[in-house]
């Protein structure tokens, strides 16, 4: 689960402890096969200066991209 919400097989590995990246991939294939039907929702909000994309991260908002000079973030619903 925490593979899907992070998208970090790095991290997830740190997390279970494994010392092997072949033993996480396992772990991280089960999660792809359970939600691969799964659509994923995202709020998505535009920061045109520093002090809104700065209350979009303490919203728990993740940055996204640069699109014509605005930053793009989004959340999971």
């Amino acid at each position: 689960m925490e593979y899907y919400r992070a998208r970090d097989v790095l991290h997830v590995m740190q997390l279970l402890g494994h010392r092997r990246i072949e033993n996480t991939l396992l772990y991280v294939q089960l999660v792809n096969s359970i939600f691969q039907d799964f659509d994923d929702e995202y709020t998505c909000k535009v920061a045109d200066n520093i002090d809104q994309a700065k209350q979009l991260v303490e919203a728990g908002f993740d940055y996204v991209t640069d699109i014509d000079g605005h930053k793009l973030f989004r959340k999971r619903k």
